[in-house]
């Protein structure tokens, strides 16, 4: 199978599985509390997935050509011992590497950070309109559906271009990979993306559209940037591989959307609330499911180790 079959098919897969994980919540009633509780397991879902499943994948995308390139500086090292200068050229590929390895360490606290402050960005022009409104609490409220949904939608944009970075490197194995730490926080992230909407009280047929472009943004995503990677740009981003910058950002973005925007939204704890009972927080049941979310990803990730 060629590498444009194989991301189309990866594409499909994934546009169908996030929008039936996500109407799950539609197709089933459920009372306010239950919501408020898959809600919580959905931010769970979020964080664990984040820390344990795209930051380690990341890393991984960061520093696979590097250790690489280690590999052949050791065998370089042991077939041209006798010759000077194929040794005197060994010494100065491994200070190479030892430099090329302080970059990625860089690239990697700046993919976080930059994936982190952009959705926080995101979030603050969205609720910029709240001041200029009659009345503030609907504002919030309206500000902060649009929000959410476009915080996912830019996500799981960044891992599109992911996918599609993963795609042209022409290593199945890259692909699969890639899709699977995909998949497996896109079916949550739409099941929690659609509750909390449902939480926030949006009507069913809004909720669809939202999810439909939630679902859509990934495989069009992976699509464009597969397409777009011409082999001169494959070349140019060989130093810094594609892949994992996005894993890394689509990781912060993830971060922020969970402990930022949706917990204090389900907990009604932060800045957000300022209702009379917004301290309470979140009920021990509650505690239970967030931690139960954040460990199911790490459960899944383990085996799935390279």
């Amino acid at each position: 199978m060629d590498d444009f079959s194989s991301i189309s098919l990866l594409s499909l897969a994934m546009l169908v599985g996030c929008y039936v994980a996500g109407t799950i919540p539609l197709a089933v009633n459920f009372s306010e509390e239950k919501l408020k509780l898959v809600t919580v397991l959905g931010a769970g879902l979020l964080c664990g997935t984040a820390l344990a499943v795209i930051i380690p994948e990341g890393v991984h995308a960061l520093y696979e050509e590097v250790l690489e390139a280690g590999h052949h500086t050791h065998s370089q090292d042991e077939v041209s011992a006798p010759d000077q200068k194929a040794a005197e050229s060994v010494v100065g590929q491994s200070q190479d590497h030892a430099h090329s390895h302080e970059e990625l360490h860089a690239f990697i606290g700046f993919s976080l950070v930059f994936g982190f402050v952009f959705m926080l960005l995101v979030d603050q022009i969205g609720s910029s309109h709240i001041h200029s409104s009659d009345d503030p609490e609907a504002a919030r409220a309206a500000s902060s559906k649009i929000t959410t949904t476009l915080g996912l939608v830019v996500h799981a944009a960044a891992d599109g271009v992911a996918l599609g970075a993963a795609a042209s490197t022409s290593q199945t194995s890259v692909q699969l990979i890639v899709f699977v730490a995909i998949m497996l926080h896109k079916a949550p992230a739409a099941f929690g993306l659609v509750s909390f909407l449902m939480h926030a009280g949006l009507e069913r047929n809004r909720i669809r559209k939202h999810l439909l472009i939630f679902a859509l943004a990934a495989p069009v995503l992976a699509m464009i940037t597969f397409l777009g990677l011409s082999q001169s740009s494959k070349e140019a981003l060989s130093d810094v591989n594609a892949t994992g910058v996005a894993m890394l950002f689509s990781a912060g973005t993830f971060l922020y959307v969970a402990t930022v925007h949706v917990l204090p939204e389900v907990g009604g704890t932060g800045g957000h609330s300022h209702s009379a009972g917004g301290g309470k927080g979140l009920s021990k049941v509650e505690v239970l499911a967030l931690v139960i979310g954040c460990l199911i990803p790490l459960v899944l990730s383990v085996g799935h180790h390279h």
